[in-house]
Order: C-alpha cells, then sequence, then structure tokens
C-alpha cells in the first residue's frame, strides 16, 4: 500500500457496528469466490441508518444502488467504530467497496485486528475528533509516514496515532501471508 493515499472522504459518525457495514442478510455470500465476494462491496455500509450516511448531510450512500464500488476511498468514524459481532466480513466489505483507510476516534479491537489480519484496510486512529471537521465529498491525503492526514479541500491537517507494525501486516496481504513472507511459516 503507498504510504500517501488520497482519495473522497465518507464520513460515518459514532458507534458504526459490523451489522450495519454489512447486515446479516448478506453474509450468505461467499468472499472466496470472486464473483459472490463483490457483492460485499456492493452492500456495504447499507445498514446505517437513514440521517447518518454520509456526513454531514446524512443521506449520501456509501456504494451507488446497483453499483459494486463507491467513489470514497477514506472512510471516516467517531468513537467505537466496527463495535458490535466479531464479523470479519465488515472490514472486507469496506475494503471490497473500493476503500484502503478507515480513520476513527478509536475501533472496537475485533474490528481493528479484522482490518489488519485479513489485510483489508489500513485502520487509522486520529488524534482528534474529525467527523464534524471534515465532510463526505471532501478530498483528503493520508500521509502514513508522518502519520497525518491533510483535507485538501479545507487546506487543514490532522495528526494521526502512529500505525506501528499493522503495516506490513497489511501490505502483506495479512496475517497468515506475513508470516509466511517473514519465514515464521512455511511457505
Amino acid at each position: 500500500m503507498a504510504d500517501i493515499i488520497t482519495g473522497k472522504a465518507y464520513v460515518l459518525g459514532d458507534d458504526i457496528d459490523t451489522d450495519q457495514i454489512i447486515p446479516a442478510e448478506f453474509l450468505s455470500y461467499d468472499p472466496t469466490d470472486p464473483e459472490e465476494r463483490k457483492f460485499f462491496g456492493m452492500y456495504a455500509n447499507v445498514g446505517v441508518p437513514e440521517g447518518q450516511r454520509g456526513l454531514p448531510s446524512g443521506d449520501i450512500p456509501f456504494v451507488p444502488e446497483g453499483e459494486f464500488k463507491s467513489e470514497f476511498k477514506i472512510v471516516i468514524g467517531g468513537k467505537n467504530f466496527g463495535c458490535g459481532s466479531s464479523r470479519e466480513h465488515a472490514p472486507l466489505a469496506i475494503a471490497e467497496a473500493g476503500a484502503t483507510v478507515v480513520i476513527a476516534e478509536f475501533y472496537a479491537r475485533i474490528f481493528f485486528r479484522n482490518c489488519v489480519n485479513g489485510g483489508y484496510l489500513l485502520p487509522c486512529e486520529s488524534v482528534e475528533r474529525l467527523v464534524e471537521e471534515i465532510s463526505t465529498g471532501d478530498t483528503l491525503e493520508v500521509d502514513l509516514d508522518n502519520a497525518e492526514v491533510r483535507n485538501t479541500t479545507t487546506g487543514k491537517a490532522y495528526a494521526l496515532k502512529p500505525l506501528g507494525d499493522v503495516k506490513p501486516i497489511i501490505d502483506a496481504g495479512g496475517v497468515f501471508d506475513y508470516a509466511r513472507a517473514s519465514g515464521m511459516l512455511d511457505k
């Protein structure tokens, strides 16, 4: 994954749970089958209630109806992003829609680990609350080396907490691919 990621922001609020990210009715798709896996992207964030989708307006779908990909590459969340079940399909769904980074105040730990273990998304944590600072559709640059996100629409920059050792795991494609590549597991 690039060290600078540029894309449009999609803003959600607090306590976005995994059932909102990918409702249970869409878990019948097989993530190992490419023809079915794409449906996780189609249905990413469809469970987020009206008024809370694409803030501040609250009525912007993450993925247009009938499409498989989103125009939004960076998801901004508030507190407790990815709470709820241990559903590993949640970060997969966001990634299948085309997003590469989620920036939140803090995560439910299981969501954070599922992002890393599956190699799906970079789960960055913001130093300050961003859901009132960034609007859906703003263009952002996430600079991983300098732990910063720049809103090129407004010209403001915000600090991110260091990623630590998770980026190489995500770059490798997940924890098992990382373990194989680093000699911890047989290839």
